[in-house]
């Protein structure tokens, strides 16, 4: 990987650590606090973006890596990492690999969960 790569990612996850941000705390202000809809829509529209780029740039090879690399890995990597697992998921069910995208799945929701209950616990107990 290169430089411009690596310059690329991190400008990218700039951009999109700051964009969740805004977008997350504007939601919150519209819509209230019933639920995290900032968390929610920054997930909704990173699962689309990302779906929809990787499947742009399967058919435009010409498009530069880099640029490539800056949107996914970095932009939308820090707007949102559900956009990742979503992608992955629907690449196992879409390669037909039913077993495992269920597996990622199920992992992915209790195993996070329960360990960011772990975090939770281990914070209010120092």
């Amino acid at each position: 990987m290169s430089e411009f790569s690596i310059l690329a990612i991190a400008i990218g996850g700039g951009l999109g650590s700051v964009s969740r941000f805004l977008v997350a705390k504007e939601m919150g202000r519209f819509l209230g606090d019933f639920l995290p809809y900032g968390t929610l829509a920054v997930n909704i529209l990173g699962s689309f973006a990302l779906g929809w780029l990787s499947t742009f740039f399967l058919d435009r090879p010409d498009i530069n890596n880099v640029l490539r690399l800056g949107l996914t890995v970095g932009f939308l990597g820090a707007f949102t990492t559900f956009s990742t697992f979503s992608y992955d998921s629907l690449e196992l069910l879409m390669s037909g690999n039913y077993w495992r995208a269920c597996l990622n799945i199920v992992a992915n929701a209790t195993v996070c969960l329960g360990m960011c209950y772990l975090g939770i616990r281990i914070a209010q107990s120092s």
